[in-house]
């Protein structure tokens, strides 16, 4: 059983720097107002005036001020409209003509694993040579301390790179003799020097081996690469096995990805489990409750629970039916389902330099029994489906059980890359929703050498599943495929643009950037049970907004990754701020551990 700490000093603590700067602003503003909220209005704790507010609100797409109380949006429109809302203590921003949208939010991610290991990771995200990658890989070997590792976990793609390749074996022997240093790249390959060859033991007789992995070898000698023939298992299980933080240092580590959340604009997430992810055991789950008890968390998180040994699926389903229910929680943590894994013998590995994987051939009648406990205990679900080819054959057991014990509402398919209109024609027929991500931003080039430049322009047929109707999200799948910086996906969806600079679609499957904003907020708040309470700036909806430092609308395609946030606020809280605004930020977020953490040198690394 993991021991978490006793508790620490409150993060929302005030330093007496902000403390002043922020009440001279608040005493500012409340000069410029009445003392009291009038025509007997309660006053609200947060105005936001001179703002050019994207609302996702058919009914009044723009506005230029807002106020928040209570959590909530309780008004929008005109300075005169929330003026009646202002009051003594009431905080009221001048956003100076900024772009404000609401918050956005990751409807595919897997920022719970990816909270407790932010603080450890070189990330290479922004990086646009090889070359400078080897040296921040370096640089941490030199700071690393013995016990640990240097790694490097997703987010990149070797087509960012001027180079157009990866790291070899031999380069990172050269850099770290003695520190083991591990490269994992999307879930097709993990580069592991020597180093990390005798810690994990794959030069030793009776090493462990994992169905669909493997860990190539030359004349007996492993070569350091561990390949995903096609499972990702071996990957999954070697991150596993490799050194953590301490408990403390991945409470810190939360912290600190939350906020670096937060600055890119995001107030909610929809967690998709993942590999090495027991629930509810699983030391990442530890940290986040802990942090939920006690009012730390700043990214609204709804989760969903996934099996983690091949056979023991339905025990895992059966215990957490009897134990939990759907939407236990609240609006910052709560459980949504079952997914994104409901079983692996129906998981089709996204390696789309390859021929597309085949499913085991009991997957039906393994996924059908799943299926029927879920629909009989009213347990909504995602489920990793990345081919048509394996549509194909599952999407028959959803229309088997959902005449019989029924698809619970809210269930999903996450991915569907290649799906055909047909395919996505049976999700509509039956209710689902549909989830997209920007994997084949990272994959363009590799998709065309295995399937042909055509395919990819419809891969995925954008137009296709927004003509369906259906409640479509966009998320990320970060950490360890995409980046978490939610800009790339905005960016894949209306430039078309791959990591290596590839325009993989025509103008015909882009979509405007008002039509990929609203997937990002309006269109995810389905996926975690939140239609209409949340993604829209509305009276009555959370008041979760981002105030940009440039806007969304009229930057270049090119300059939307770079994209931030000067003032995130969840339910009307401010939880980041950058000048202008920094003195209404009243955090106090911890200082940054540990002290070899690769984040001091390269704080917004993962940003793109």
């Amino acid at each position: 059983m993991t021991r978490i700490p006793a508790r620490p000093a409150p993060r929302f603590a005030l330093d007496r720097r902000r403390f002043l700067g922020a009440s001279a602003a608040l005493g500012a503003a409340a000069a410029g107002g009445g003392a009291a909220a009038q025509q007997g209005e309660a006053p609200a704790e947060l105005i936001v005036v001179n703002a050019r507010i994207t609302t996702m609100d058919p009914s009044r797409p723009e506005a230029t001020a807002l106020a928040a109380r209570d959590g909530l949006f309780v008004a929008v429109g005109t300075e005169a409209d929330v003026a009646p809302f202002r009051g003594t203590f009431t905080t009221v921003v001048d956003a100076g003509q900024r772009r404000l949208i609401p918050g956005l939010n990751d409807s595919h991610t897997h920022s719970i694993r990816g909270g407790v290991n932010y603080t450890y990771e070189v990330r290479w995200d922004d990086v646009d040579s090889l070359e400078e990658g080897l040296h921040r890989l370096r640089e941490q070997v030199a700071r690393t301390p013995e016990g640990q590792f240097v790694r490097v976990v997703g987010g990149f793609s070797e087509h960012q790179f001027k180079e157009k390749r990866l790291p070899t074996v031999a380069e990172l022997n050269a850099i770290a003799p003695d520190t083991p240093v591990l490269v994992h790249h999307l879930y097709k390959l993990t580069l592991i020097n020597d180093a990390a060859i005798r810690y994990f033991g794959y030069d030793q007789a009776g090493h462990p081996t994992y169905p669909g992995g493997t860990i190539e070898k030359v004349d007996g000698a492993p070569t350091g690469r561990l390949l995903a023939t096609p499972s990702g298992l071996l990957m999954y299980r070697t991150l596993v096995a490799a050194p953590k933080l301490s408990i403390q240092d991945q409470i810190n580590s939360s912290i600190q990805y939350m906020d670096e959340l937060n600055a890119l604009g995001l107030t909610s997430v929809s967690d998709a489990g993942g590999g090495g992810m027991e629930f509810p055991e699983a030391d990442a789950y530890a940290v986040t409750n802990w942090l939920h008890e006690r009012g730390l968390m700043t990214v609204r998180t709804g989760y969903h629970t996934f099996p983690q040994i091949k056979g023991e699926e339905y025990a895992d389903y059966q215990r957490w039916t009897d134990a939990w229910t759907p939407q236990q929680g609240d609006d910052m943590l709560k459980l949504v389902g079952g997914g994104e894994n409901l079983c692996w013998a129906s998981y089709d590995y996204e390696i789309f330099g390859e021929p597309v994987p085949e499913i085991d051939p009991d997957a039906e009648e393994i996924q059908a029994r799943i299926m029927t406990l879920l629909g009989e205990r009213q347990w909504p679900f995602r489920q990793h489906i990345t081919y048509g080819q394996t549509a194909d054959r599952l999407l028959a057991v959803y229309e088997d059980v959902a005449a019989g014990a029924g698809l619970t509402e809210g269930w999903f398919i996450d991915h569907v890359e290649t799906f055909t209109p047909a395919h996505l024609e049976r999700i509509a027929a039956l209710g689902g929703g549909i989830c997209l991500q920007n994997r084949l931003q990272f994959q363009a080039e590799d998709f065309v050498a295995q399937h042909g430049e055509a395919v990819l322009r419809q891969t995925p047929n954008f137009r296709a599943i927004l003509d369906l109707g259906v409640p479509v999200g966009l998320g990320t799948d970060a950490t360890r495929v995409a980046s978490y910086n939610p800009w790339f996906a905005l960016q894949w969806l209306t430039t078309g643009l791959s990591r290596g600079g590839m325009r993989m679609y025509g103008d015909d499957n882009l979509l405007d950037r008002e039509e990929a904003l609203r997937l990002m907020t309006v269109g995810s708040a389905w996926f975690t049970g939140d239609a209409g309470r949340k993604g829209a700036i509305t009276p009555g909806q959370m008041a979760d907004f981002a105030i940009l430092d440039r806007d969304y609308f009229a930057v270049t395609d090119a300059e939307i990754v770079k994209l931030r946030s000067v003032l995130t606020a969840v339910g009307g809280t401010v939880v980041h701020a950058a000048e202008p605004f920094a003195a209404l930020d009243l955090r106090e977020v911890p200082p940054l551990t540990p002290d070899w953490s690769p984040l001091h040198d390269y704080p917004e690394m993962g940003r793109g």
